[in-house]
């Protein structure tokens, strides 16, 4: 992107890149902090000897943070640099399962997502004011499915969100929100929500280089009403056709905080011997998902492909080893923002979608004060990859 380094070798930085990962997110920040290394140390910026670039070039942009846990479950943080000035980025997954704690006697007890968001607060209370900007990187919100009220109940989200703002946060980036109309919560503050639609093409594209990109042989699903969105804009700049699933629900009882599905109805065009690619922002337990594909294949559907930003498994791996041996899909794809587990990562049918650089690239721009619309609309790029996809596909 010559133009874009242009931009970025003319313009002032706010302040010096930080960035603090919280714990979990260690390996998420060393691939961020690579490309911010070899980016800005391959630049000449025209003002570099202005005092606005004290710290633009450096070795590392970790902030070194230690998160303390006593044995009571209490924590603090302890931030062992000086911020001030710093344009500060924390980075935090509040559904790493994969970091524990000792409690009580407990061994190794599973932080859950309000252990993770306690930690973020201390983090930001350790910074004390003293940062020029702060900004929260949560790819998956925190409490992000709490986002409405139907009957007397909490509102979780919202809450949070205020509650960040409230102590001097910025901008909040997410990506792919179970809702993105919960950012009415902090209408005066920066939201950002972005969604990993290019990476999860270019994945598939690198996995099925032989996929067939058309409305002849591919269909776009959406499991429910709430994906229609996003599955509507990868109809749309695929080029291919759009079905979906409704779910019939027992709205007469709730079993573990939601209405049971009694079944999935599809909506749509023939699938006959057509790939498709079946579309939603999670996997959480995967019962729903596994459901439509099932569904998918007595509709007569060739290959089926799966994508969700967030990748829980939180009722393990077993249901999905079983459907893939039985051929219900083929390729399961999720990105590296939320933690996945050793087990995940051995699965024949699982593909990592890596959004390190693309993070990276959000935040080299929110430090220059520059736009991000484009990073967040990458129509354009996905056109380009779509063109040399069929190029190959035409040499081979």
């Amino acid at each position: 992107m010559p133009e874009l380094e242009d931009l970025f070798e003319t313009s002032m930085p706010l302040g010096p890149v930080g960035l603090i990962a919280l714990p979990g997110c260690e390996s998420l920040a060393a691939k961020i902090d690579y490309y911010l290394f070899k980016w800005r140390n391959g630049r000449n910026p025209e003002h570099k000897s202005s005092l606005n670039f004290t710290g633009y070039n450096r070795d590392t942009y970790l902030i070194q943070t230690v998160f303390h846990r006593f044995a009571t479950g209490e924590g603090k943080c302890v931030i062992e640099q000086s911020v001030r000035g710093y344009d500060i980025y924390l980075l935090c997954d509040v559904f790493n399962y994969g970091v524990t704690t000792d409690m009580y006697g407990f061994k190794n007890v599973p932080m859950g997502p309000d252990a993770h968001y306690a930690n973020l607060k201390r983090a930001i209370s350790a910074i004390a004011g003293k940062a020029r900007r702060v900004s929260v990187i949560m790819p998956m919100l925190y409490e992000g499915r709490q986002h409405k009220r139907s009957l007397r109940e909490s509102l979780d989200c919202a809450q949070a969100l205020q509650e960040l703002t409230a102590m001097g946060v910025e901008n909040i980036i997410t990506f792919d929100a179970h809702d993105s109309r919960v950012q009415n919560a902090i209408p005066l503050s920066g939201f950002e929500n972005v969604r990993p639609t290019y990476q999860m093409i270019k994945a598939l594209h690198r996995a099925e280089p032989n996929l067939n990109i058309d409305n002849d042989h591919l269909v776009v699903i959406s499991p429910d009403e709430g994906a229609m969105n996003r599955c509507i804009y990868y109809a749309t700049v695929l080029g291919v056709e759009l079905g979906m699933f409704y779910k019939r629900r027992d709205y007469t009882r709730i079993v573990a905080g939601r209405n049971p599905i009694l079944a999935h109805e599809f909506l749509g065009t023939s699938l006959d011997g057509k790939d498709a690619i079946v579309v939603d922002d999670m996997i959480s337990s995967g019962e729903s998902m596994l459901d439509v594909v099932r569904k998918l294949k007595e509709l007569h559907a060739g290959r089926i492909f799966v994508f969700a930003a967030f990748g829980l498994f939180n009722n393990g791996l077993d249901a999905f080893d079983k459907a893939y041996e039985n051929g219900l899909f083929n390729r399961v794809f999720t990105t590296n923002t939320v933690y996945r587990s050793p087990e995940l990562l051995q699965r024949e049918w699982y593909t990592e979608v890596d959004m390190s650089k693309y993070i990276s690239y959000i935040i080299d721009n929110l430090n220059h004060d520059l736009s991000i619309s484009r990073l967040l609309n990458p129509t354009d790029k996905i056109e380009v990859l779509l063109a040399n996809h069929r190029q190959a596909q035409q040499n081979s």
